[in-house]
Formats: structure tokens, C-alpha cells, sequence
């Protein structure tokens, strides 16, 4: 648009400025309006730009485009998110895993931790490998004792405790059987409140995420499964546990979980 030939009356209604009695830009960031004041979402100084919506009501307060107009980089005030390249930002992943040889222990329908990052095999001791029951899902409390299986030293390298709020994205996993005949298996994702210095160490499970039943057929093919995100949220200072389960022990597993999550 150009304002050749008209007159102020009939475009001063877009025409942008700022409300600062004719002294223009100074160090304060002061809100850009049109000239009727119906206010934008920029703010401006001498020194500074900021986007300032005047309603969190759209995902979109500051976006770029390609030339091709494909969204390159997006703030969502709305939800306070910004992601780059249809990726959130600050993006990251965080594994569990577990060798066919750490999980010979493994009971039938049963609900078996697995181990945590660096720590992947931690959990192989076949006699101190913690169960958390046999009902659909994972015991939403565990408590640790003198003994195999329960003591402190058996639970910690299958525990992620998350020091900052967060959102779960995603989880998927891949597992691959080691003898000819396979069972039908399951995994869980599970948050619970950690307590330090008491037996009372797991309490207030709650489901974050679980896969479909897998028919696994035997050790001639892996297995990926994409699963279900049942509550994304999860609190500062929480530990997460990853679980497997399978309704037989034809086999012995080779697990690997990866969950996708930002912060929060």
C-alpha cells in the first residue's frame, strides 16, 4: 500500500505509532498501535523488539517463513513453546535398555524394571532383578529392603529421576527375542514420587505411557513399537521406570526404550 494521494482522514487507521507525546523512540519498550490505538503485538525501544500479544489466543505470536512460506522457526505463547524446523527446541531423549542376558531372570507376566541409561545391564544380576507385581499395570508403590531383589542397590539403576519439569512427546521401543520361540510381551512407563533415605522409596505411580501387546514371534526378527502417551506431564523431581512384561519365558529379551520429551 502506498498513501500517494490520500489524505490522513482516510488512512490514518493504518498508519502505526506510539502513544509517547510526540518524543518517539526511547529506552522504554512501548507498545506499537495503529492510529485509531488499537494495539499490536510489538513492542519497540531504541534498543529493543519484543512481541507482546494482547491475548494468548493463537499458537502463532511470532513466526518465519521460508520463501516457499513453510514455517522455519515459531514462538506459541500460547503454550509456551518455540520450535525451529517443526521441532521443539529444547527437545531431548532419554533411553532404557536391557541385554537378553540381564533379563534371564525375568518371570512370566510379571512387571520387571528396566535399566536407566548408563546404566544398561546393571539390572543382569539374576537374583536382584525388582519386580513390581503381575496385575495389567506396574505396582504404583515399591518398597526396599534386606534382600535380593529389594534393596536400595537393586532399584537405583532402573530409576530416571527428572530434575525439571517436563513433557513426554513420545515413546517407541524395539526388542528382539533369543530363541526360535517368542511370547507375547508389554511394556509400561511409569512416574512415581521418590523419597530419599526411606524404605517407603516409590510411592504414587502413575501410568505415563504404555505399548500394545506385541506377538513376538521369536529371535528371526526385531520388534518396533510406537506407543501410547497416557499422561505427558511430569513433575520436577519424580523418577520414572520403564517396564517389560511378557506372558511366557519362551524367550529371553533384548530391550531398547527411547522416550522423546521437552522441558516444561
Amino acid at each position: 500500500m502506498s498513501l500517494t494521494g490520500k489524505t490522513l482522514a482516510g488512512s490514518y487507521k493504518d498508519i502505526l505509532q506510539m502513544n509517547n507525546s510526540n518524543s518517539g523512540l526511547t529506552t522504554a519498550l512501548r507498545t506499537v498501535v495503529d492510529g485509531e490505538g488499537t494495539a499490536s503485538a510489538l513492542i519497540i525501544s531504541d534498543d529493543a523488539v519484543g512481541v507482546f500479544p494482547q491475548n494468548d489466543d493463537t499458537t502463532e505470536a511470532l513466526k518465519v517463513l521460508s520463501r516457499g512460506l513453510a514455517t522455519v522457526f515459531k514462538v506459541d505463547t500460547t503454550n509456551q513453546l518455540v520450535t525451529a524446523s517443526g521441532n521443539i527446541v529444547n527437545t531431548q531423549y532419554a533411553n532404557f535398555g536391557s541385554s537378553n542376558i540381564g533379563n534371564l531372570a525375568f518371570l512370566a507376566n510379571t512387571h520387571h524394571p528396566i535399566a536407566f541409561g548408563t546404566a544398561t545391564g546393571l539390572s543382569a544380576d539374576n537374583t536382584n532383578l525388582c519386580s513390581f507385581g503381575t496385575s495389567t499395570d506396574p505396582a504404583t508403590t515399591f518398597t526396599t529392603a534386606e534382600g535380593n531383589a529389594t534393596r536400595a542397590s537393586d532399584l537405583v539403576p532402573v530409576m530416571w529421576r527428572v530434575p525439571d519439569a517436563m513433557s513426554i512427546d513420545s515413546v517407541t521401543s524395539i526388542e528382539g527375542a533369543d530363541t526360535a520361540t517368542g511370547d507375547t510381551t508389554r511394556m509400561h512407563l511409569l512416574s512415581y514420587d521418590f523419597t530419599s533415605g526411606s524404605t517407603s522409596a516409590l510411592t504414587s505411580g502413575t501410568l505415563l505411557a504404555h505399548n500394545s501387546d506385541v506377538t513376538n514371534a521369536g529371535s528371526e526378527q526385531a520388534y518396533l513399537s510406537s506407543w501410547t502417551v497416557d499422561s505427558a506431564a511430569v513433575t520436577a523431581g519424580k523418577v520414572i521406570l520403564a517396564f517389560f512384561r511378557s506372558d511366557s519365558i519362551s524367550s529371553d529379551y533384548s530391550i531398547n526404550i527411547t522416550v522423546k520429551y521437552h522441558l516444561t
